[in-house]
C-alpha cells in the first residue's frame, strides 16, 4: 500500500535542495518569516497578483513598468529604493485590492527561483496564515512534493522547520515519508504546536532575535498564526496567484 504513496521530504535550506529531485514534485516554498506569510497575505487581500523577482534593480524596473507596487526587504528592513516591506500589516485589502505587487526578499523569493531553475513541476508558497490550503492542495495532487525551506542565508531556521513540521503533522498518511529532515521537522513541530511563538522565544531562535530588535514582534505573531489568510498561493507564468480552483 505504502508504495503507492508519493513521497515527501524536506530541504531543511536552500543549499540542500541540490540533494532532492525537484524535477517531479510539488516544491512548496516556505518563509515564515516573513515572505510567504506577506505573499497569502497580499493575495488573501485582493491583489491581482504578485511577481516575485530576485534582485532590488529587478523590481525596481519591473514596477516602474507595469505600475506595479514595489516591495522587499534586504536582511529584515525594507530594501533601499523599494516603496514597501515585506510586513504583512503594510497591504491592507483597500490598498492592494486588484493592484500588482513586485515583490523582492533576501531568502523566499531566491529559493523560488532556485526552484524553477531546477525545473520544478509545480511551486506553490506555503506559510502558517495559508496551512489549511497547502495541507489539502498536496494531498490532491497525489505527487511527490518538496517542503522548501527558504531559512535564512542558507543557514537552517527554526521557523521554517516548523511550517514543514506543521505541513507533515497533518498529510504524513497520504505520502511516503523516509527522511530525516522530515521527521525532524514533525517532532520540533510537535514540541511548538501549543505556542509557536513562545516555542521560538524560548529557543532564542536567530530570526525571532533580528525582527524582535527591530520592534515586530507583532509582524513575528501574525506569521505564526494558523489560516488567517487562508488561500492557496500558486506560481505560474511569472507571477503569484491565488489558484481558481482552490479559492
Amino acid at each position: 500500500m505504502n508504495l503507492t504513496r508519493p513521497a515527501l521530504h524536506t530541504s531543511l535550506s536552500p543549499a540542500l535542495l541540490h540533494l532532492y529531485n525537484v524535477s517531479n514534485s510539488i516544491v512548496v516554498i516556505i518563509d515564515v518569516l516573513r515572505a510567504t506569510s506577506t505573499i497569502a497575505t497580499v493575495l488573501y487581500n485582493g491583489a491581482k497578483c504578485i511577481i516575485p523577482v530576485d534582485s532590488v534593480a529587478e523590481c525596481i524596473r519591473i514596477g516602474k513598468q507595469i505600475e506595479g507596487i514595489t516591495a522587499g526587504e534586504r536582511d529584515g528592513r525594507v530594501a533601499e529604493g523599494l516603496s514597501y516591506g515585506n510586513s504583512p500589516f503594510e497591504y491592507p485589502r483597500e490598498f492592494v485590492k486588484g493592484k500588482t505587487l513586485v515583490l523582492t526578499t533576501t531568502n523566499g523569493t531566491k529559493l523560488l527561483h532556485m526552484a524553477l531553475d531546477k525545473g520544478a513541476k509545480k511551486i506553490i508558497t506555503g506559510s502558517f496564515p495559508n496551512l489549511t490550503s497547502v495541507c489539502n492542495y498536496l494531498i490532491e495532487q497525489k505527487l511527490p512534493v518538496i517542503l522548501g525551506c527558504a531559512a535564512w542565508n542558507d543557514k537552517v531556521n527554526i521557523e521554517d522547520a516548523l511550517f514543514a513540521g506543521a505541513v507533515i503533522n497533518r498529510i504524513k498518511e497520504h505520502f511516503t515519508i523516509n527522511c530525516d529532515a522530515s521527521q525532524l521537522a514533525e517532532t520540533m513541530y510537535i514540541d511548538a504546536k501549543e505556542s509557536p511563538y513562545e516555542f521560538l522565544k524560548a529557543k532564542n531562535a536567530s530570526h525571532y532575535n533580528r525582527l524582535s530588535g527591530f520592534g515586530l514582534e507583532k509582524d513575528i505573531r501574525y506569521c505564526l498564526t494558523e489560516d488567517v489568510a487562508d488561500v492557496l498561493c500558486v506560481y505560474e507564468g511569472g507571477k503569484l496567484i491565488i489558484s481558481q480552483s482552490h479559492n
